[in-house]
């Protein structure tokens, strides 16, 4: 066997290396350049994000370390057509993107499947927390077994095909043990933070990142309140996001915040707390990860952010590959753009983009 390993530069991809060798699988190691500072005039990144200068040469370190062969791939421009541009063009239409699912569906289980059957791989390994288990004649994906470093609901978009071909050494592990792995093999990476940060958005300032990949200046326009009187005057849409409440800039006398977005007017409307919960959401391009679409409506667990903690629900499948979700309880600001993913306990049953 075969199987080619994306090395981020990171402790946890060069521990999934580690263990996949140690299979006695036969490995390539690889890192895919998506994007450097110097390409563009965006801010230079800062070593908290997945893509700093010296992430090559840690991965190439620990390939060297492990005798691997070792290749860095350049995906630049799909990643500033499939991941940057999309982003900015979300903001744009008053949602708020997570890129970082793009990057995965189409760089990191699109782009480097294509180069590993190349290869002559047959799997590509990664350093996700999450699993992959085969049960009967269908591949399952499920949580990681630390909850604190789960990765599940960023790898919604992984088909049956996809899962064949993929491994997740790392979904049993905490990360905890996968750094004293890596320190009792001496891997300059060890003790290296973890990346937090949008690797094209190393310090958090979406807006201007938005500004410099469109070359549009955003237009000032109304805060008005839910009745469409005007309350304020706003800088752009791409300035906001649903449930924010600082930087607004409106005294109001109580906590206020953005309920929701409306670029077709360019107005962003405020409201009370209570406005942000919702029970329904509507998520388009549904990916079931069985590859089948239910028959019936179903019970789950969803949740509608990375961060948040999957809550009972009601799943209804809907014509034209989309889904309806419907929460037992209202979820706070949910947001369009952001992704809708659904649990049969640890199993992932699939996600969407929420509309």
């Amino acid at each position: 066997m075969k199987a080619l390993i994306a090395m981020s530069g990171g402790v946890d991809s060069s521990v999934a290396a580690l263990l996949t060798k140690e299979k006695g699988i036969d490995c390539i190691g690889c890192t895919m350049k998506l994007y450097e500072a110097e390409d563009t005039d965006l801010p230079p990144t800062d070593g908290k994000t997945c893509c700093s200068l010296d992430d090559t040469e840690d991965a190439r370190s620990v390939a060297f370390r492990l005798g691997m062969p070792f290749y860095v791939f350049n995906y630049k421009e799909e990643f500033k057509d499939k991941v940057m541009s999309k982003f900015a063009a979300c903001y744009e239409k008053g949602m708020t993107p997570n890129p970082c699912i793009d990057c995965n569906k189409y760089l990191k289980f699109g782009k480097l499947h294509e180069r590993a059957e190349v290869l002559g791989c047959d799997y590509v390994v990664t350093g996700h927390y999450a699993r992959i288990e085969k049960q009967g004649d269908e591949y399952v994906l499920k949580r990681a077994l630390d909850e604190s470093k789960d990765q599940s609901y960023v790898l919604y978009n992984l088909t049956q095909e996809l899962l064949a071909h993929t491994l997740f050494p790392l979904g049993e592990l905490t990360k905890k043990e996968a750094r004293e792995i890596a320190e009792q093999h001496g891997f300059v990476n060890a003790n290296k933070p973890d990346s937090q940060d949008i690797c094209f958005v190393p310090d958090g300032d979406y807006a201007t990142v938005v500004e410099k990949i469109t070359g549009r200046t955003p237009e000032p326009g109304d805060f008005v309140d839910k009745e469409g009187n005007v309350i304020g005057h706003h800088k752009g849409i791409i300035n906001y996001t649903i449930g924010q409440r600082k930087g607004l800039g409106l005294a109001m006398g109580h906590p206020v915040f953005v309920c929701d977005i409306c670029p077709e007017n360019n107005s962003v409307v405020i409201g009370e707390n209570e406005d942000l919960m919702k029970r329904e959401v509507l998520v388009k391009d549904f990916n079931w990860i069985s590859g089948k679409t239910p028959a019936e409506p179903m019970r789950c667990t969803a949740k509608t952010r990375y961060r948040m903690k999957d809550q009972p629900a009601t799943i209804y499948p809907m014509e034209g590959g989309g889904a309806r979700i419907v929460f037992d309880e209202p979820q706070r600001a949910i947001t369009r753009g952001q992704s809708a993913v659904a649990y049969d306990g640890d199993v992932v049953l699939g996600g969407g983009v929420i509309e």
